[in-house]
């Protein structure tokens, strides 16, 4: 679902062909999770469905044709809500959360609050947790709650020095340059 969203995000940046938005992904955030280009495609082919993206033009190629996609304001609503939403803590978290802080910072949008409600969120599961663990009625669900407790905290310190760095990564993807994790 995040590639579907970081295609949206490159899609707002400007319009663009499937061998371009393939190209951009991998630069932003291939190193996170890769992508084929028919996994690409077959994307592209479902945003289009959904009135989420739409095909611009079509020009000839020394293959099939090239299509050119173009976000629609239904797929920038979508990007707009899903920026906003919070992810729900886990383990191997972070590609998510690096996809979206990108994608903020590519279309100016506030990175600086989607990282604020991620540690509300993030604080919230931790006392949930915490409340959990002390009530645990075996050292299993003690355990449990403890692998869950520190991967929370682990995040928790990502999204410190990612906030920290914002500025820095701003400046890295207005420049178009790769971005390999914050």
């Amino acid at each position: 679902m995040t590639v579907s969203y970081a295609l949206l995000g490159l899609l707002e940046e400007s319009d663009r062909h499937g061998y371009d938005l393939k190209h951009s992904y991998d630069r932003r955030f291939g190193a996170a999770k890769p992508v084929r280009f028919g996994q690409i495609y077959r994307i592209l082919a479902q945003l289009v469905r959904d009135g989420r993206i739409q095909i611009v033009a079509v020009e000839p190629g020394a293959g099939p044709d090239r299509k050119r996609y173009a976000i629609t304001p239904e797929g920038v609503a979508e990007l707009d809500t899903w920026l906003g939403e919070p992810e729900e803590p886990q383990p191997d978290l972070q590609p998510v959360l690096f996809t979206k802080i990108v994608l903020a910072l590519a279309s100016g949008r506030p990175a600086d609050e989607f990282l604020d409600a991620q540690r509300a969120r993030h604080l919230d599961a931790m006392r949930e947790l915490t409340t959990a663990r002390r009530s645990a009625a075996t050292s299993h669900d003690a355990l449990l709650a403890d692998f869950r407790l520190f991967h929370l905290e682990a995040d928790l310190r990502w999204i410190d020095h990612t906030a920290a760095r914002l500025a820095e990564l701003a400046r890295e993807v207005r420049d178009g340059g790769a971005v390999e994790g914050a």
